[in-house]
């Protein structure tokens, strides 16, 4: 198992920022977090990733509060990886909030949790989740996951300009 360091937000990047896509991961678990952005480090896409621990972390980011006010040090994210298990303000809340606002709604949501539940499942799709993915126990299958996720999300997904543009 990895250990992780406890951050409220870390930047892994494999670009310059002005080129990169931007990735929002809000994951409380902190060996979780290190594999989703190890895996995503190591992606063809250029990208920097944003990792916020909780979801009132979340969404002080998204909403650009506290000392997430800068835009330039917490950039709209092109596609957002959402636990739904969070501390504080639960995953699905938090959802709620992004898909309810101007601002953040057109932000693809993808659900990448422990849990294959129904309920859960059903829950993040009637609050707009874009894609629900039940992260596998497996590195390998993980590493597999986060790439084919990486591809779609950020290469193949296509964007208007103005979404691009934020």
């Amino acid at each position: 198992m990895l250990t992780a360091k406890k951050a409220t937000k870390r930047l892994v990047s494999t670009a310059s920022p002005a080129k990169a896509l931007s990735i929002l991961l809000i994951e409380d678990n902190p060996a979780h977090a290190e594999l989703v952005q190890r895996s995503l480090q190591d992606h063809r896409v250029n990208n920097n990733v944003y990792h916020v621990g909780d979801g009132k972390a979340a969404l002080a980011y998204l909403f650009r509060q506290g000392s997430y006010a800068d835009a330039k040090r917490s950039p709209r994210p092109h596609v957002i990886l959402l636990d739904l298990r969070l501390p504080k303000i639960g995953g699905l809340e938090v959802l709620r909030q992004i898909k309810t606002s101007e601002d953040l709604r057109h932000i693809p949501v993808v659900i990448l949790t422990t849990s294959a539940a129904d309920q859960d499942v059903t829950k993040a799709y009637e609050q707009k989740a874009n894609a629900y993915v039940v992260k596998p126990l497996d590195f390998a299958d993980f590493k597999k996951l986060m790439d084919e996720l990486g591809y779609f999300w950020l290469d193949w997904n296509q964007t208007s300009l103005a979404e691009r543009a934020a």
